[in-house]
């Protein structure tokens, strides 16, 4: 059941108080925070309040999202009243609900760079997505294995059988250019854009390849737009080990930025291990935000999100937007 729109608030990027059931414009800031946090916030218990993925029939957000320090160390615990959001350059019209998100369903997929140029890392990389799996697939989660060269390969579709997702890890076999764009496009439309659930759910891809592309006919921003579509958010590890980042590092930093996610550039090939390791830990240490954006229209124009934390020591780390649905989706 929703709480009193009054009892659901955020700051306007720390300075005015976005609070009215109806009115699209931030109220003055005299209520301090403290009092606006004064009764236990019913909506904060982790993994439960209302869910919605967008584009459905509401015009409701749910917004997943990352708080690290200046040192990368995840934060815990923090109320809806440290942060600040603006939704297509205003604050949203009212805010439903704010959780920390620990036990929602995972639905992950695993991409595999399986061209010719990774020949030599393949090995680290399946046996680190083996070991993810054994560390963070709990009974409700589901994931899928999927390599791609110049076409998407995918050895083993949604389960919970780690088994089952360790064959389809050694189906793989390296060989062939990359089209990267492209599989990342046709993933996230297949694999994500179609998926159904009683249940809201976290749905990301774990990306891993140099980042290069030689064979897509998709662009780089086609692909970001089918994720961020699809609601999923991408983390790329990188398996260019090379002293200086080339520009297929540039690209999978700019992937996982425009999706919420994070890019891992191991000094090592050992160290592939690392990042499936820190992803775990993220997916499990995450808040949602669930909001109704002012002035919004059904027109299936992209919106911006700016999401920021009201203490500068944090650094929050969101999707930087979202495609509002068109009339009759």
């Amino acid at each position: 059941m929703f709480r009193s729109i009054r009892t659901l608030c955020l700051p306007f990027l720390a300075a005015a108080f976005v609070c009215s059931a109806s009115a699209q414009t931030p109220a003055p800031p005299t209520l301090p925070p403290a009092q606006q946090d004064s009764q236990p916030p019913q909506d904060a218990t982790p993994g439960q309040g209302p869910t919605f993925t967008l584009g459905v029939r509401v015009n409701l957000v749910n917004l997943v999202f990352t708080v690290t320090d200046k040192k990368g160390r995840f934060i815990t615990g923090l109320k809806r009243s440290d942060f600040g959001l603006l939704d297509d350059g205003r604050p949203p019209a009212t805010v439903v609900s704010f959780t920390q998100q620990t036990n929602l369903p995972l639905r992950i997929g695993i991409m595999l760079d399986t061209s010719s140029s990774i020949r030599t890392r393949f090995k680290f990389e399946q046996d680190s997505a083996l070991d993810f799996f054994l560390q963070v697939l709990h009974p409700g989660d589901r994931a899928f294995v999927e390599g791609f060269d110049i076409t998407t390969d995918l050895t083993q579709d949604y389960t919970n059988n780690i088994d089952a997702l360790n064959q389809g890890i050694r189906k793989l076999r390296p060989g062939g250019g990359t089209a990267l764009f492209d599989s990342l496009y046709h993933t996230c439309q297949q694999q994500m854009l179609t998926l159904k659930e009683d249940t809201a759910v976290r749905k990301a891809i774990i990306l891993v390849s140099d980042g290069d592309d030689n064979y897509s006919r998709a662009l780089e921003s086609d692909a970001i737009k089918m994720c961020q579509r699809s609601e999923t958010i991408v983390y790329t590890i990188s398996t260019d080990t090379s002293p200086t980042r080339g520009k297929g590092s540039d690209v999978l930093q700019t992937i996982s930025d425009a999706t919420g996610g994070r890019t891992f550039f191991p000094e090592r090939l050992e160290d592939v291990a690392l990042g499936f390791r820190d992803i775990e830990q993220e997916l499990r240490s995450q808040y949602s935000l669930e909001y109704t954006p002012s002035n919004f229209k059904q027109d299936g124009s992209f919106r911006t999100i700016y999401l920021q934390a009201t203490n500068d020591k944090y650094h929050v780390r969101a999707r930087t937007g979202y495609f509002a649905p068109k009339p009759g989706q």
